[in-house]
């Protein structure tokens, strides 16, 4: 039942979809329908979601039991109509992508979402065999001389469910995507309703070369994403805001669905007097205005000698002025996505400034950013703000930067320890013996040293955070297990082991025997 009929990627599934399904899914549908919370009203179009995603949800756990194992074959074929679709539809995407931001990069879009959704998408297909075979491993002693052996095979789990955010709604959407294809699931996808240009053309992009059993995708408001996370998927993937998080954890609780959740944090940089200033500034300032700081990733607060403070907001200013002479009408810088969060970081600016901090606009063109067509806001740089400020307190998510200097590296150190547990670090500096101080005296989810953000490109790395900042993680091989079930398998001789070890009744001198093998230290 594909949505288009000259599409070759028709399968056996097809006569069991969404409008029929046999008994057994009938049953799964009816068991798990989501009802809103009493006092909760829901929109007629949310209730036809709600019953169409238990509908699919149900149609594509029978088509994955039905189907039994999933062979290599089968999962680079659906790897391989995501990636011919990205490739097809790169330019729509992107005009896409900049409909829903008021103005975004063309090639930003193709390099972060685009490109950045398809290297997954390569990387699994390149290494899913490997990725595939039995695990050998050792069976204990003395069983193993009598031909036990023991063995891991990694199973597909069933169906993932995928919640995309808004900030890269391609990558984020297609990367999960390729962990739960390589790894033999189905899926079902939600997107972000911020972006609702972007979610309804990967909607189309997905419905044109996928059977709804294989892989569907579902846009709508907050009432559909809230039903969307009760769903008894069989792993469900959420990347957003930890606030939502919980939420969505507490929703998933309900089936007992297993997470992994990619969700930021306060991700901090510590410059330490051993870096090359100039190399620090440049970076660090690419990955705030990229996107203008819309990245989970994106660095969030600096810690900086106090000695080298000024020639790092210096830095920081040439830096952005080589990169973004101009801000208003440069067709490379972003606006911000809506304007609930333009008004959410100006009154981090508000806020901070009230509390005795100092604010620096990066304004290169010296421009006017009262009178625009879009969202745009200058990278600006917030000096000694309080602990008690927002800017302190709330993950920024925006071309906003808070500035600290120190006297002893400790001091750095000891502050991001009193944080929650940032998605990633960034170290600067040459000092060998420093760096593993910092590494070995902080934990975040990830860390790039002498750079930012580019710890998360790494196919071959595990992605994810720790504690407030995410749990589980994807990417590569460590997505690959992460969606799937690493099934333990004994295979007994054919001899009578438990007689000669007298490890079954009546208990002998054998026993005592083999009691005294395992007790040796």
């Amino acid at each position: 039942m594909l949505h288009d009929s000259n599409c070759a990627h028709s399968n056996k599934y097809t006569d069991n979809t969404i409008n029929v399904f046999g008994e057994r899914a009938k049953k799964i549908w009816l068991n798990r329908r989501v009802t809103p919370d009493k006092g909760k009203e829901m929109t007629s179009a949310g209730q036809t979601s709600v019953i169409e995603m238990e509908q699919t949800l149900a149609s594509q756990k029978q088509a994955f039991i039905d189907e039994g194992a999933v062979s290599a074959a089968t999962r680079i074929d659906r790897i391989d109509r995501s990636i011919s679709q990205l490739i097809k539809y790169q330019d729509k995407l992107a005009d896409a992508m900049s409909s829903d931001f008021g103005h975004r990069p063309a090639e930003l879009s193709k390099m972060f979402d685009v490109a950045a959704g398809l290297g997954p998408m390569q990387h699994a297909k390149q290494h899913l065999k490997k990725w595939m075979r039995v695990e050998k491993r050792k069976t204990l002693f003395p069983l193993n001389l009598f031909g036990a052996r023991s063995r891991v095979e990694y199973q597909p789990l069933g169906v993932v469910g995928i919640i995309s955010p808004w900030n890269f709604p391609v990558n984020l959407a297609f990367a999960p995507l390729a962990n739960a294809l390589g790894a033999g699931n189905r899926a079902m996808i939600k997107p972000s309703e911020f972006t609702p240009a972007t979610s309804e053309l990967i909607k189309q992009m997905i419905e044109e070369v996928y059977d709804p059993t294989e892989v569907a995708v579902f846009t709508g408001g907050p009432d559909v994403g809230q039903a969307f996370s009760g769903l008894a998927f069989d792993h469900m993937i959420f990347t957003g805001a930890t606030s939502v998080a919980k939420h969505v954890m507490a929703a998933a609780a309900k089936n007992l669905v297993p997470l992994t959740l990619e969700l930021g944090g306060k991700s901090p940089v510590v410059v330490s007097r051993s870096a090359d200033m100039a190399l620090t500034c440049n970076r660090v300032m690419w990955g705030k205005i990229t996107n203008a700081g819309q990245i989970c990733l994106a660095p969030d607060y600096s810690y900086v000698a106090e000695e080298q403070l000024e020639d790092y907001i210096n830095g920081l200013k040439q830096a952005a002025a080589t990169m973004m002479p101009t801000l208003l009408a440069n067709n490379d810088y972003s606006s911000i996505i809506n304007d609930r969060h333009y008004d959410r970081l100006q009154h981090y600016i508000a806020d901070a400034k009230a509390k005795g901090a100092t604010i620096i606009e990066i304004n290169p063109g010296a421009e006017n950013f009262a009178v625009q067509p879009h969202r745009k806001m200058p990278p600006t740089l917030i000096l000694n703000a309080p602990d008690d400020a927002l800017v302190m307190q709330e993950e920024i998510f925006g071309p906003l930067m808070a500035v600290r200097s120190y006297r002893d590296l400790s001091e750095a150190v000891n502050h991001i320890n009193a944080q929650p547990r940032p998605l990633a670090l960034y170290y600067f500096g040459n000092d060998a013996r420093e760096q593993r101080y910092v590494l070995d005296h902080t934990i975040s989810g990830g860390v790039t040293i002498n750079d930012v953000l580019m710890h998360v490109a790494q196919e071959d790395l595990p992605f994810g955070g720790v504690g407030p900042s995410g749990m589980g993680c994807y990417h590569g091989f460590d997505g690959f297990k992460e969606l799937s079930h690493a099934r333990a398998i004994y295979s007994q001789s054919k001899m009578d082991l438990n007689g000669m070890t007298g490890m079954s009744p009546p208990y002998n001198e054998k026993t005592l025997k083999t009691i005294k093998q395992m007790l040796k230290p």
